[in-house]
């Protein structure tokens, strides 16, 4: 009886938050002049966003039912599609916005068109990205937003997020129109095209994001359980007293901060993947594990001046930047004590310079008391690195929420 009812609370939940994304006229079309791209007057806010990286070649007729969750809520729900690393323009023949019921299907009346400067279609030049018409009607918080997109000529390179650490779904032909699940019968672990989904929150509502490698893209986390430690930062910001209530999670697995690889540098993405985002307050910035383990000749004089770079360049927007301390790694295949040294140095360059708006030590959460080199026993996702899910717990209750309200 027990698990009856819960079934049935489930149920009633997902009808209400069908009935809140739909919420409005019953034959309401997206706005057909809305601008191109968001400017301060609209008003929006990032509540989801994914960093956009070269992802293999893009293959024509092909759809994607890409499953994101999202932070804060709000009206005027839009999407930013990126054709950042594709060689050649990619069309967007259909493309819509549901609410996920499990897997690939959706709530049902959930799943409405979207719109680009009033067409369904969109043509993104290489090198470009697009954004939809608002789309009326209301997506609370914490909701499992399912974007279903279709194009008929992808090709070459494509563009999207490798290790999504969530379950989307694929399939051949356009079914995007579709609620059920039949025709998605293919799965993928990576994000396809999307890089951003935004709305429009209460007055004076604002977003952090957070720029980072693996440990932010939350290798070692559970799988389509949302426990990335910024997942756990959006639940606290949910229930808190602060303005800023939207998150981003632009981390890159394996991503440095001044040399490209692993996805194009902290400083060479800053622009498209932080800067450009709407309603961004604050910069989280937590990276550097990757330039001082590779052993490529970088010195912590060399990272504190992409930490500096940084740090002004966000500033020059009119944004604050936290900066989070580099965690241990010993016992991971590319510590020695030379890269302990530079860690320790960049460290305390982020302690004690002054240089950032505030710091988080996720170095002295994350540490045993015993081995500071060490990540405790208890967070370690088995590797020495990347934290399991409860050290994602432990850094997302670490940063003051007040740190991340501030404006410049």
């Amino acid at each position: 009886m027990t698990a009856r009812r819960a079934r049935l609370r489930h149920a009633v939940a997902l009808l209400l938050l069908a009935a809140a994304f739909q919420a409005g006229p019953a034959q309401a079309q997206p706005q057909a002049q809305a601008p191109a791209k968001p400017s301060n007057a609209t008003k929006d806010v990032i509540t989801w966003g994914a960093s956009a990286d070269h992802l293999g070649d893009g293959v024509a007729d092909r759809g994607y039912r890409l499953v994101v969750h999202t932070s804060v809520g709000g009206g005027d729900l839009r999407i930013r599609l990126s054709n950042a690393f594709g060689d050649r323009p990619v069309t967007f023949d259909d493309v819509y916005a549901g609410v996920q019921q499990t897997g690939a299907a959706l709530v049902p009346g959930s799943n409405r068109p979207l719109t680009f400067d009033g067409a369904r279609s969109v043509t993104i030049p290489a090198g470009a990205v697009a954004y939809s018409d608002p789309l009326s009607g209301r997506l609370p918080a914490a909701t499992n937003l399912v974007v279903s997109i279709h194009s008929p000529d992808a090709a070459g390179p494509a563009t999207g997020h490798g290790m999504a650490m969530q379950t989307s779904y694929a399939t051949q032909g356009d079914h995007t129109a579709e609620e059920g699940a039949a025709a998605w019968t293919d799965t993928t672990g990576s994000w396809y095209y999307l890089d951003a989904v935004s709305v429009r929150p209460s007055a004076g509502t604002g977003a952090v994001v957070a720029l980072g490698d693996s440990i932010t893209d939350g290798w070692a986390s559970t799988t389509d359980e949302n426990r990335r430690w910024p997942d756990y930062l959006a639940r606290r910001l949910q229930s808190a007293h602060t303005t800023v209530k939207g998150v981003a999670n632009e981390g890159i697995s394996g991503n440095k901060v001044l040399a490209d690889g692993a996805g194009q540098s902290a400083l060479n993405r800053l622009q498209r993947d932080v800067l450009s985002q709407p309603g961004v307050r604050t910069v989280f910035f937590f990276e550097g594990v990757n330039d001082i383990k590779s052993h490529s000749g970088v010195t912590a004089q060399d990272m504190i001046a992409g930490y500096r770079e940084v740090i002004a360049r966000a500033h020059a927007a009119g944004k604050c930047v936290v900066g989070a301390t580099v965690g241990p790694f010993e016992g991971w295949s590319e510590w020695d004590p030379a890269a302990e040294a530079v860690r320790q140095e960049v460290n305390q360059f982020i302690r004690d310079s002054g240089e950032f708006d505030a710091v988080t030590d996720f170095d002295h959460i994350l540490r045993s008391p015993y081995d500071h080199e060490r990540i405790l026993p208890f967070f370690d996702g088995g590797d020495h690195l990347h934290p399991n899910d409860k050290g994602m717990a432990a850094m997302a209750d670490a940063v003051d929420l007040k740190s991340l309200d501030c404006a410049k």
